[in-house]
């Protein structure tokens, strides 16, 4: 053909792709942007002991390893057979850790999978509506339950309107009885999981010890609030909250379950009486002020005895219980017989009635090594690290000569110091050192290590590597670890007992754990707090 013949301004159309050719381009395209997919997935590994990697212990455990290393080699993982926002029905094989309920599907065209669903238990049907999918599992949201489990399950023991929509307690629908053996088997788990210990140095865990109260027990709530939209008119919002009318989109109170959206909270039964009586007029405050907040806040709820009156650590008689609302004001707490003082904004055990029999525990625990009190290898020495306001170097202080508190916080050590001078402790008996994270025993040297009892109550990440490092140079007669993170205490004390295992038993130098133990400091959640003895033999 002639050039003139193709016509003005048209180029020669290029030859056709046969059909076959171009699906096999899409199928190489589409297999490039799912491994790419896939690559990007597999590279999400939770953190060691969060709850993510705790829950995925537990998915490993009722599949099966085996399955899982099939879907993982033959690259499907992540091949859920729900899509989002998909509703099903399955039945609970077993909970986590976690509190959550975890059910499984076995399709017949798709691998077995998990589905994670909150508020249900063993053996029940469940309604639930997915909302995430991850490898080998799906969080979903519960719906209803289908067919109870009658023998776990009464809603009569429910006592909060909010339970199965607020996020703040997982086990309502449980006796008492039923709470502590699921906790117990957290403890049990934590072990088996995380501490790389042979079941033969794994003491038989004791049953959890429970709260003398079981709601009305939480001494500091923290609800909280987003504030107003950008786009509001805050003049018209002051005409509005003046006139007395609430919002719409305001809501003060906790996280609805499994989102990071806050939800309407007008009462907290697990809180005592003192902050749900308070809670009503702050709620209101906040309401009336919502016009002049920038950005969203917590608010603070604590109890404490009334600082006005003198303390007394032996007179009760004139106890008097306020709400606290001011992060910087002074909290006063009794524990059996003791006073404790702190700001209102740092750290201390949210449930007063269980914290006597807490202490006393670990202070029985560490005499019963040693009943005879004319032993010689009897400890005299007591080093509580990560001491905070002293609660442990206090409390345990009458079986010892002479007490040790390390802190790295500097207000901390002030309050521990008033601490003791309020419980009529000299300052020749009990110290309280600022110890640098690099050299955190230098600042008690002067103690004998063979002759020492240590306490351990760190925050939930538990120890570092240095700090245990540092711990096993100093090598202290005992070791008491109290912790709020059962699975960072398993793999801590993994390391400790791992470090001195293949020394001979007999020359004091080798770690054993003596004695494991749950608490429930927070009844009718899944939240179960241990404390582990370890001696050197």
């Amino acid at each position: 053909m002639k050039l003139s013949e193709k016509g003005p301004g048209k180029r020669p159309r290029p030859p056709s792709i046969p059909k076959e050719e171009k699906q096999a381009k899409r199928a190489k395209s589409l297999a490039k942007v799912a491994a790419k997919r896939l690559k990007k997935q597999r590279g999400h590994v939770p953190e060691a002991c969060s709850p993510e990697d705790v829950r995925w212990k537990d998915i490993v455990s009722l599949l099966g390893q085996d399955v899982v290393n099939k879907a993982v080699e033959d690259g499907i993982e992540f091949d859920s057979p729900f899509p989002f926002k998909s509703e099903v029905e399955l039945e609970v094989k077993t909970i986590s850790s976690n509190g959550e309920g975890l059910a499984q599907s076995c399709e017949e065209d798709s691998i077995p999978w998990v589905v994670v669903v909150p508020f249900c238990l063993p053996g029940e049907r469940v309604k639930c509506r997915v909302f995430k999918n991850d490898r080998m599992h799906s969080l979903a949201d519960f719906i209803q339950i289908i067919r109870p489990n009658t023998e776990l399950r009464d809603a009569e023991r429910v006592k909060c309107k909010y339970f199965s929509k607020c996020g703040g307690c997982q086990y309502q629908m449980l006796s008492y009885d039923s709470q502590l053996a699921f906790k117990r088997d957290v403890v049990v788990k934590a072990y088996k999981n995380y501490s790389d210990l042979p079941a033969s140095s794994i003491p038989e865990i004791q049953p959890t010890i429970g709260s003398p109260s079981q709601y009305g027990y939480r001494t500091k709530i923290t609800p909280h609030f987003q504030a107003p939209p950008p786009k509001i008119d805050r003049t018209a919002l002051q005409a509005q909250v003046e006139a007395g009318e609430k919002p719409d989109w305001l809501q003060i109170g906790f996280n609805i379950q499994s989102q990071n959206k806050v939800m309407d909270i007008e009462e907290c039964p697990i809180a005592t009486p003192v902050l749900n009586h308070a809670l009503p007029e702050i709620y209101q405050n906040v309401v009336k002020t919502i016009h002049t907040y920038k950005k969203g806040a917590t608010l603070l709820l604590r109890e404490s005895l009334d600082t006005s009156v003198d303390p007394d650590p032996q007179d009760t008689s004139k106890d008097k219980q306020v709400c606290i609302t001011n992060n910087h004001a002074s909290i006063r707490e009794r524990v059996g017989g003791f006073l404790f003082e702190y700001v209102a904004s740092s750290f201390f055990q949210n449930n007063n009635a269980i914290l006597p029999a807490l202490t006393s525990y670990v202070r029985e625990a560490i005499a019963s090594l040693y009943p005879d009190p004319s032993d010689l290898a009897r400890p005299t020495h007591l080093i509580d690290t990560y001491c905070g306001s002293g609660l442990f170097a206090i409390t345990l202080s009458p079986d010892f000569s002479t007490v040790a508190g390390i802190e790295i916080s500097a207000d901390s050590i002030l309050y521990a110091k008033h601490n003791a001078k309020l419980n009529n402790i000299t300052p020749d008996k009990m110290s309280f050192r600022k110890g640098d994270a690099a050299e955190i025993f230098k600042s008690v040297s002067d103690f004998p290590p063979e002759k020492t009892v240590m306490v351990i109550d760190p925050p939930r990440k538990g120890c570092d590597d240095p700090f245990i490092k540092q711990l096993l140079e100093f090598r202290p007669k005992v070791v008491a670890y109290v912790s709020c993170n059962v699975h960072t205490q398993a793999r801590d004390v993994g390391k400790i007992l791992g470090a001195t295992q293949d020394v001979l038993e007999g020359k004091g130098e080798k770690y054993v754990l003596e004695s494991l133990r749950g608490f429930d400091l927070f009844p009718q959640t899944a939240h179960v707090e241990s404390v582990a003895i370890l001696r050197l033999v």
